[in-house]
């Protein structure tokens, strides 16, 4: 049975919104075999529409490699020169992107893969030179959920690389985590959304170096309260404050999880 929430529209007419997942897998999972084809068969488990949206910095650099291009990181962010931004449209919207749609397919999911250029789904702007000069690399504007929506509503599911475009002929690499949390967002005007964010630990923890000590559920004071102790540091501050600002714009809920934890739902939930 679908989940189903009321949308009160303008003009006093109700209709219901329906339940929408929307996964983001880091390129790590994706580009080896094993966890790719576990990835597969638990998302072709969810019930439901559902989005996934992914990564691959790690098989852009090693082909970047092959091919004598250096690969340069600054705070963990690629700068993408035109060399770089042939290869990154080559690896995410091709070799990473297709083996995805085409082991989705297997299993009996229509999936089709899109970057942002793709039906203009996702327009972004080129990232202004500040301290850093990131080169090609996208700032999302807009997310046109009304175009993924009639493909959801069609029993299509969106495959979404991380590449965006400018409207001006150019393509720009984008996080994909912005990726993911821009279209969550877009996409919670029509469906009951659930934002998933997988990576390498089973939620938020309240001990880095225990990976049992998860926090289930973390509201924005147990946030705030968290950073200004020290339990929540680094890297993770921004991850939840992404988290936040989907929860401020209408997404039902957000989960930090492992990828392997899809199907059993666990990890750190993230609620109003």
């Amino acid at each position: 049975m679908k989940c189903l929430i009321v949308l009160q529209i303008a003009n006093g007419e109700e209709r219901m919104k329906e339940k929408l997942t929307l996964i983001k897998v880091g390129g790590k999972i994706v580009e080896e075999p094993d966890t790719l084809y576990r990835l597969l068969d638990d998302f072709a488990s969810i019930e439901g529409h559902k989005v996934l949206v992914h990564g691959g910095g790690r098989s852009a650099t090693k082909i970047a490699s092959q091919l004598g291009i250096e690969s340069q990181m600054v705070n963990g962010r690629r700068i993408t020169d035109a060399d770089t931004l042939k290869v990154v449209t080559m690896v995410y919207g091709g070799l990473v992107n297709k083996n995805i749609v085409a082991g989705l397919q297997a299993r009996g999911v229509n999936a089709l893969g899109l970057t942002g250029a793709d039906m203009n789904v996702i327009r972004s702007v080129k990232r202004p030179v500040k301290d850093v000069d990131y080169g090609f690399v996208g700032d999302v504007e807009k997310v046109d959920a009304t175009l993924l929506s009639e493909l959801i509503y069609k029993g299509v599911v969106p495959v979404m690389a991380p590449l965006t475009h400018d409207g001006q002929g150019n393509l720009l690499n984008t996080n994909a985590d912005t990726i993911a949390g821009e279209t969550a967002k877009a996409l919670a005007a029509l469906f009951d959304v659930t934002l998933v964010y997988c990576f390498e630990k089973k939620g938020v923890l309240r001990d880095e170096n225990d990976d049992d000590s998860v926090i289930p559920q973390i509201t924005r004071v147990e946030f705030e309260q968290y950073v200004a102790d020290g339990t929540i540091q680094g890297g993770m501050i921004p991850k939840l404050q992404n988290a936040f600002e989907a929860i401020d714009a209408g997404v039902s809920e957000v989960i930090i999880s492992l990828a392997s934890a899809i199907k059993e739902n666990e990890g750190t939930r993230i609620k109003k």
